[in-house]
């Protein structure tokens, strides 16, 4: 039976602070532009084709209920940052002192965010150019992940420090000043939720999905260095099925 470490080391997705910084583990895999042959990869990939509540999805907003729940309480500290170029995303690794998330009173630790050119969830069967996604973890192992979408706007100054650290691929860069990471969120926590996976191998079925309604914005320029380093590095969206997406607010 596979470990938790074992499922979170073999996915960029849900890395845990205890466990190195580069994604490994499992078969090779990449973004080829389809992202539905994975779970022919290897056995251990198996749910990336054959789960019924894989992630990312569509959203149709017009069609979602308000849920008589709390957004996601964020409780974010600064930290310094370890910026790793693993081969698939720019992930910047928390230095275990990021603080948590609560929902539903439940606790879930900041372990690391990354990034996505385009994005993978649609709303409205729109992509944004970029989405960022914040992994968390609780003592119990499962996962929630708090997802942005980026739009082309005003600089992000975030943004702006991690863009110019970038590190070569597979070299990570541990910053000296400290990172706060709510100017990567927009102030608005209304959220949509739902119940997911990881978006990379082992696309393992542990994740609370909290995609924020309203977008954050990054220049032109931005965008367009992210996309020089990863043109394309998004799952496609996934079938529903027989899920519900649930809308949050205050």
């Amino acid at each position: 039976m596979k470990t938790l470490s074992t499922i979170l080391a073999s996915s960029f997705c849900a890395l845990s602070i205890a466990l190195p910084a580069f994604a490994g583990g499992g078969a090779e895999w990449s973004y080829d532009g389809k992202g539905t042959d994975w779970g022919t990869l290897s056995k251990d990939y198996a749910v990336c084709s054959s789960g019924k509540e894989q992630s990312p999805i569509n959203i149709q907003t017009g069609d979602i209920p308000r849920a008589e729940l709390s957004i996601p309480k964020i409780n974010w500290k600064s930290f310094t940052p370890e910026i790793v170029n693993n081969g698939h995303t720019i992930q910047v690794n928390t230095d275990g002192k990021a603080g948590f998330t609560k929902v539903n009173g439940k606790k879930y630790q900041l372990l690391q965010f990354h990034f996505h050119h385009g994005s993978e969830h649609t709303l409205n069967d729109e992509q944004s150019p970029m989405e960022v996604h914040f992994v968390h973890q609780s003592e119990e192992g499962d996962l929630l992940v708090v997802g942005a979408m980026i739009e082309e706007g005003e600089e992000n100054q975030a943004l702006k420090a991690l863009w110019s650290n970038i590190p070569e691929k597979k070299v990570s860069e541990k910053l000296a000043e400290k990172f706060d990471s709510y100017s990567l969120i927009p102030e608005d926590h209304a959220a949509f939720r739902y119940k997911g996976s990881l978006t990379t191998p082992p696309c393992t079925e542990i994740v609370t999905w909290n995609l924020m309604e309203k977008p954050v914005t990054a220049s032109k320029e931005q965008i367009e260095a992210f996309a020089k380093l990863y043109p394309n590095n998004f799952r496609p969206v996934q079938d529903v099925n027989r899920r519900f997406v649930l809308s949050v607010k205050k």
